[in-house]
């Protein structure tokens, strides 16, 4: 059986542990420190993930994995990959000795060297958010090809960041239930769809608000991503600006239009704030760059069984030299009209029901209930 030396993020237990479906109290005994010589690991700039590079009289500071099976070592191949890396024969410092290993290093380069790597500084931030996108990964074995899960990992991960950002739900208040730590009892998760969305079917039961307990029940969830929403205003032109691009669920619902108004949006990145997917968002569907930005609301666009959260925000800005373009980004096959048209004449447009979406229903009725101080201040 081979020994595996790793020297970035796989170092991280919990991670190793996902890719390779086991426990982490199993794995930890096989696990040992060890060294790469000349070698150095640093951040990749701007990125968070490490890069390798040959540098005489250093060393890579890693662990070594014993006894690595050949399933675990196809795991950890699919896993690695999914980022185009490949197994190369390395002598490592380990038990005080040279130890005949593998490790992982990347087919391309080029890459930009940042700070000196430092794995806890990586895993405070990135740590559960990688091990949930490894299971992921991992899941989808059966189904894709590395080189398609590898794609899809930045999605993955963005899921992951959205749970994490809801953990910081506002609190129940003295109206809403506030759930004790039973409340809920999901006593099964059971395999379902796993693709760019997932659909996960669980069962669960739950206290009811007269105090009993609910019988079990299977229930399906659709898990979707958090997006960040912006309505850019013009306060002193009364305008605003809206997108316009075709959409898949009205046309697989037969609607003979399936071309919908929107705001302005997009999924929000791993680590990224949505106040800055707006910003990002907005350069790309409309060529509009943005200042400040000032939170409408943040909701769950349909809580009885998908996941999917908006951080819904407005724009104050100038409209004057905007006429209606087409953008959006070729690589993720977008082709996005903008309008912009008077604010009487988007409540207009809700009036008939040519505005159907809903968020962006819900932004211009706040809009309308904010708009004199608006106007005002402008």
């Amino acid at each position: 059986m081979a020994a595996f030396f790793f020297y970035g993020t796989l170092c991280h237990a919990p991670l190793l542990a996902a890719v390779l479906g086991l426990p982490e109290a199993d794995l930890k005994p096989r696990l040992a420190a060890a060294t790469l010589p000349d070698h150095r690991v640093s951040w990749v700039k701007n990125e968070a993930y490490p890069m390798i590079e040959h540098c005489p009289g250093e060393q890579a500071v890693g662990v070594l994995l014993s006894d690595v099976s050949p399933d675990e070592e196809a795991r950890l191949s699919y896993y690695e990959g999914a980022f185009s890396y490949r197994l190369e024969d390395v002598k490592v410092a380990a038990f005080g000795t040279s130890v005949k290993a593998v490790c992982y290093f990347p087919v391309t380069s080029g890459q930009t060297r940042g700070a000196p790597w430092v794995l806890q500084d990586w895993a405070t931030v990135w740590g559960d958010m990688a091990e949930g996108s490894a299971r992921d990964v991992m899941a989808r074995r059966a189904r894709y090809d590395a080189d398609t899960v590898g794609a899809l990992f930045p999605f993955l991960m963005a899921r992951h960041w959205a749970r994490k950002m809801a953990r910081h739900t506002p609190p129940a208040n003295t109206l809403r239930h506030a759930p004790g730590p039973d409340d809920v009892t999901m006593h099964a998760r059971l395999p379902g769809y796993r693709g760019f969305f997932d659909l996960a079917e669980f069962r669960l039961d739950h206290k009811r608000f007269d105090g009993s307990r609910s019988p079990e029940v299977v229930r399906e969830a659709f898990l979707a991503f958090d997006a960040a929403l912006v309505l850019p205003y013009d306060p002193v032109l009364d305008q605003v600006l809206l997108i316009e691009q075709l959409r898949y669920g009205p046309l697989l619902r037969d609607d003979p239009n399936p071309w919908v108004f929107e705001p302005i949006a997009g999924l929000v990145d791993a680590g990224e704030d949505p106040a800055d997917t707006a910003r990002r968002e907005a350069v790309e569907e409309a060529g509009l760059e943005l200042g400040p930005l000032e939170l409408m609301t943040r909701v769950y666009a349909s809580p009885g069984y998908s996941t999917e959260f908006f951080h819904c925000y407005l724009s104050v800005c100038d409209l004057s030299g905007v006429t209606s373009s087409v953008g959006g980004l070729l690589s993720e096959h977008e082709d996005i009209r903008s309008h912009v048209l008077s604010f009487d004449g988007a409540m207009d447009l809700i009036k008939t029901g040519e505005i159907n979406a809903g968020p962006l229903v819900m932004m211009l009725y706040w809009l309308m209930a904010h708009r004199a101080g608006l106007r005002a201040d402008a």
